[in-house]
This record gives C-alpha cells, structure tokens and sequence, in this order.
C-alpha cells in the first residue's frame, strides 16, 4: 500500500512556510470545523480523479485538449441552479466548437464548486484612511467593507463544502440525465448569444451535429449510448487554503495513495509555488493532477525543481503548467521555458492562460481585459508551440455564462463607458458566453490547422 512520498503526509506542510493564509482569530473554532470537515464525504472521488488523469495524458500528446473555465472567484449568492446552469451551457458550447470543428476531443474541467478562496497582494486594505483585513474570498470572510465582515470565519469553510457539495448535485444531474446530450446541442443556445453572428454559427454546427446523429440512427446505431447522452465535467480550484485541503484529503482505500478530494484537479498560484513553501509541499504529496502557474518574471531554474518536485516520475497527465504570460510577452518568455522542459523530456500538459496577465484599468475605473488582447495571447501562445515544436495543449479562461459586460470588445464591441451597464464580478473580469464562444471558434481554426 502506498502511503505518498517520501518524509510526506498529508500534514507535512505545516513544517513549512505557508504564504496567504487567514489570519484566524479563533483557533479552537479553526480545529473544530477542520475535525467536521474531516469526517464529511469527499466531494470528488478517487476514481473519477484518475480518469481525468489518463485524459490529460492525450492532452500531453495532442491527441486531446483541456478546456478549463469559471468564475475568477465564486460567490456563495451565486451558487444558485440557474448560474450554474448558465456555467456549464456554455463549457457544454465551447466543447462542442471545439470538438466538432476542431476535431479533437475535448477534456472539460471548470474552475467550479471550490473556487471559494483567493489570494491578496496584503494582509490589510485601506480605504478612505480606514485598514480592515483584505477580503480573502467567501470561504474565509465577507466582501463587505466592515469590521464585522471582514473577520475571518472558519464556519465559512464549512459552508464552502456545503455550496461545493450542492453544486456537484447538479452538475452530476445534469452532465448525466440527458441536459449534456449532443441532442440538446441547439438547445443549449442562449438567447443573447442566438441573436448574434456567433450564435447563428454554432447553430449551423449544432444542425450538422444533428444530421450526424439521424445518419447514425438511420443505418442502425443507436444514439441512445453514454457517448451521445451524457457528458464528463471535471472540477478545479487554486489549492489556497491548505487546512480546508488537508482536512478533505483522503487515502484511496483501492490504491492506498493519496487524493486531496476537494476537486478533481488542484493548481498551485503564481504567488503560493516557492519551491520550499508548505503549497509545494502539500500538492507533491497528493495523486490528483496538478496545474502550476507562471507568470512572465520566472526563473527557469526554480521552475526546473518545481517539475521534479511535483512530477518525480514524469507521468503524463500528472502537470499541466498554465502560463499567465501576457500578450506582450509571449514570444520572448515562452521559447526559453518550452525548449528547457522539452529537452528534459517532461510530459507536461501546456495551457494557456490569456486572463490574467492581461488586466488593465478602463479610463471608468473598472478593471477589465480587452477581447482582442486575450485573442493575441492565445493566437502567440499557438504560433509559438508551433515553431518550438511542442504541444499547445489547452486554454484556460475566467469566463461566466451570464450576459456581463466586464471585458471590453468582442463580437459587440463592448468599449469602456459599456462596462457599468452589467459589471457583476466581484473579483476579476470575465468574458461573457458570447466572447467566450467566439474564443472557442478562433481556437478551433487553430487546433484544426
């Protein structure tokens, strides 16, 4: 039997300095609910956690391609079955562009049902002279700008579980009892997506899909199979708060390894992966695959060690770097870490991630990203792998299936005195089911050439 390792156990992160942790006032209620959390199921299962891993294994390889997306960060208020409905509509679109005009298979994994938790620049925040804790996300505090909101609550953790667990419910209901059929393709159009070009396009596809599935009932195959009537979604967060994590990692009683069962997939953040922090720690000791973020100021060597640390044995599937590298940067930051890790022979899973370095403040004050710039990211990101003879091999977005206005341009061209008129994040801007559609018909010409 396994048991991780070696000189690791789920606890072993402690011995570590671990950076962006609440700054608990309570430490007796802290270990109460760890104990509750502790004791509850697993909210994924050792078994699905593996199947993911085998899918990402094609992904190394070209022979599949991630699509992970969601909420920057979730909120509790929005754990409601009409958001999450909306969520997975357009995951279930973006997939579908992907893997009929594309021609890949397409492994889908949201960044949904644990992405409760997020990191801060500082401890504290002032506004209009007056310092209050920052505001960590709904799993540690309260957004609001008041003393009592901003405390951080160990109960939330608890809740954090609860909306996880509920938001599986339905994903699982609705992945496998038939909304996620490719019979329900046109169905899925929304109305503010169906009344533009993009949404007239992806009705043109989901006619085709149509055609496709009659010819097959008509020469004999039935379409009454799992491959047609249900789908796959995998689920995803930054492992941020490490005792929520220890408390939900279990050992496989099949195996005897260990899976952090909060999610099928975790990921390290660009501000949590220092090579002798209590992150790197914990994840290195868990079987889930793990994604790692880099951002355009790194160095080789650390991200060298931090490969081997997490990925001793090479296994496919087990690493995904994500890179955050804006779109200004791609072609000078990307070659030197493509051409190191390809000629180590690492099997690694390549995703982009055109969010995050691209960020910027409207002239109204909002923060937004521009369409056309997340475009770029990706389009050099694709153009790169290509002439370094590697693999592009997934895209990862901070996007919502609700109709916001948060990212300027796109299909509408939404400009800066646009961006109040439904501005809902309350963390970073997300591209809206139309952009998001409109990415995935861009990438699929690429993955297609």
């Amino acid at each position: 039997m396994s048991t991780g390792p070696d000189n690791w156990t789920k606890s072993s992160w402690k011995k570590f300095t671990a950076l962006q942790q609440p700054n608990w006032p309570d430490q007796d209620a802290v270990d109460k609910v760890l104990t509750d959390l502790s004791t509850l199921p697993p909210l994924v299962f050792a078994g699905e956690i593996r199947s993911l891993k085998e899918l990402l294994a094609k992904a190394v390889t070209g022979d599949a391609f991630l699509l992970q997306g969601g909420d920057c960060s979730e909120n509790f208020s929005h754990v409601t079955a009409p958001n999450i409905r909306e969520t997975l509509k357009v995951l279930l679109q973006m997939a579908v562009v992907l893997t009929y005009a594309g021609g890949k298979p397409v492994v889908k994994v949201g960044r949904i049902a644990g992405q409760f938790a997020k990191p801060r620049s500082a401890d504290m925040e002032t506004i209009d002279g007056i310092e209050l804790p920052s505001y960590r996300g709904d799993m540690v505090n309260c957004a609001e700008f008041t003393p009592e909101s901003r405390v951080p609550n160990p109960k939330y953790m608890l809740k954090g579980y609860n909306m996880a667990a509920s938001t599986l419910n339905l994903l699982r209901a609705f992945t496998r009892g038939g909304f996620g059929s490719l019979q329900r393709v046109q169905a899925w159009n929304q109305e503010f997506v169906a009344g533009s070009p993009l949404g007239r396009s992806y009705d043109r596809l989901g006619k085709q899909i149509s055609q496709a599935i009659r010819f097959m009932e008509t020469i004999g195959i039935s379409a009454d199979t799992p491959q047609i009537n249900q789908t796959q979604l995998f689920t995803s967060h930054e492992a941020l708060l490490l005792q929520y994590e220890e408390a939900m990692t279990r050992q496989d009683h099949i195996t005897g390894d260990w899976y952090d069962c909060s999610a099928h997939m975790l990921w390290i953040g660009e501000r949590t992966r220092q090579l002798d922090g209590a992150h790197v720690e914990f994840l290195r000791g868990v079987h889930n695959p793990l994604g790692l973020k880099i951002g355009p100021n790194y160095d080789l060597d650390d991200v060298k060690r931090l490969v081997e640390k997490l990925n001793p044995h090479n296994e496919a599937g087990r690493l995904t770097i994500i890179t955050r590298l804006g779109m200004k940067n791609v072609e000078k930051v990307l070659p030197p870490l493509l051409r190191e890790m390809k000629r180590e022979g690492q099997n690694i899973v390549w995703n982009c991630d055109p969010m995050h370095a691209n960020t910027y403040t409207a002239k109204t004050g909002h923060k937004t990203r521009n369409f056309n710039d997340i475009l770029s990211e990706i389009t050099c990101f694709f153009e790169t792998h290509w002439s370094e003879g590697t693999i592009p091999g997934g895209i990862h977005l901070e996007m919502t299936g609700n109709n916001v206005t948060e990212c300027t341009g796109g299909a509408h061209n939404i400009n800066d005195e646009q961006l109040s008129s439904n501005y809902l994040t309350s963390c970073d801007p997300r591209l809206n089911a139309e952009q998001s559609l409109e990415v995935a018909f861009q990438i699929a010409d690429m993955i297609r050439s």
